[in-house]
């Protein structure tokens, strides 16, 4: 899988990835750092992927059981203020409509505890490498 982000040529920090021929993303920094804010930072598009992964994973598992869930809305909070010390705290919140049932809304929380990018995020050794074409 390929992802390629270029940078527009008009002086700004926004850049413009295309995802393999899937769509196309606008990304931009925050002002405090020179940006326009005039697209999501690569922050968000982390801590989105999150969300997005955690939901996913809650509605995969409640499908195949049967579940009556009709909308899971993931909710992330970010708390970044420690992220120069090594510390960067993510808060999901998952809401679950058509689910009332206490003991079924913890299992799909347990289970979206287990999505792919928790994983990777939290106990995956991640080999990055930076080359010049």
């Amino acid at each position: 899988m390929t992802i390629t982000v270029t940078t527009q040529r008009d002086g700004s920090l926004r850049q413009q990835a295309r995802i393999h021929d899937v769509a196309e993303l606008a990304v931009d920094a925050p002002r405090v750092v020179g940006g326009d804010e005039s697209a999501p930072d690569p922050h968000d598009y982390f801590d989105l992927s999150l969300g997005a992964c955690k939901a996913m994973t809650a509605l995969m598992y409640a499908r195949r059981k049967g579940l009556p869930v009709e909308t899971i809305t993931a909710t992330v909070e970010r708390d970044a203020s420690g992220e120069a010390q090594g510390q960067y705290r993510l808060t999901v919140t998952l809401s679950f409509t058509g689910i009332d049932d206490p003991e079924t809304k913890n299992r799909l929380l347990a289970i979206a505890d287990r999505c792919p990018i928790q994983r990777l995020m939290t106990v995956s050794d991640v080999e990055i490498t930076t080359r010049s074409a």
